[in-house]
């Protein structure tokens, strides 16, 4: 069974991860990336989830990685029931990119037709009445999703600190050599430089408006600095340009 889940956060390269861990040969790949048996089809049962990896034995641990396992507030509690020992990474972006990334991916698929401030300024309609039901928390949570702060407490109310390696996105993006690294060592594994460190997803397009990015990042400054006091960390985002 998993070893590891990576619980999000979406658009936070979370792809580009779990395909450099898969190349690794002690990591065994799920047929499917992202399962999301804790969020989507927890119903479903523990023999489905199973049929999603290898046969036992064959490599030291396998895992999978679905982004909304993060955002969603039953996921951490299911996971510690059926997965006790499990280990967790969490990649956070910068929250304002991770929301216009999130906007431009959902415009791509035909469900958005709001210019990206007024989906901001729709977003607490949209998402109103039963969290985590409707299909608008999947595609309109811009802002929602990053109030990282929250979202990690939950995890930490069931596990504790040691199975939860938090890394930077821009980190990855960056110098994944070294986040895979990190990685490795966090799963026990030797550590090996993966052959292939494509990023994925990655898309170029005209950029924010410098008026609605000054507003979303001081939406978000709070939410960051309950962050930072919660890992002991400061991520520097408010001194980032930002990216696509």
């Amino acid at each position: 069974m998993p070893g590891f889940l990576i619980i999000g956060t979406q658009r936070g390269g979370t792809t580009s991860l779990y395909q450099y861990l898969v190349q690794h040969p002690g990591v065994g790949e799920s047929w499917r990336k992202e399962v999301h048996y804790f969020d989507h089809h927890h119903e479903r049962g523990w023999d489905w989830y199973r049929a999603f990896f290898p046969r036992q034995g064959r490599f030291q641990i396998t895992g999978e990685a679905s982004p909304y396992y993060l955002f969603h507030p039953a996921v951490p509690a299911r996971v510690r029931a059926a997965l006790p020992e499990v280990r967790l990474i969490a990649l956070l972006r910068n929250p304002v990119d991770r929301a216009f990334s999130q906007y431009k991916m959902t415009t791509a698929r035909g469900s958005e037709d709001l210019g990206f401030a007024g989906a901001l300024e729709a977003e607490d309609e949209r998402l109103a009445g039963e969290p985590h039901v409707q299909p608008a928390w999947n595609w309109f949570s811009y802002r929602r999703r990053g109030y990282y702060a929250e979202q990690l407490e939950r995890w930490l109310e069931e596990f504790p600190r040691e199975q939860l390696l938090v890394i930077k996105s821009e980190d990855l993006a960056q110098g994944p050599e070294r986040i895979v690294r990190q990685a490795h060592e966090f799963l026990g594994l030797e550590p090996a430089v993966p052959e292939d460190l494509t990023q994925f997803h990655r898309r170029e397009s005209p950029g924010m408006d410098p008026a609605v990015r000054e507003r979303l990042a001081a939406h978000f400054a709070p939410h960051n600095r309950r962050l930072y006091e919660l890992l002991g960390r400061d991520f520097g985002w408010e001194a980032e340009g930002g990216s696509a």
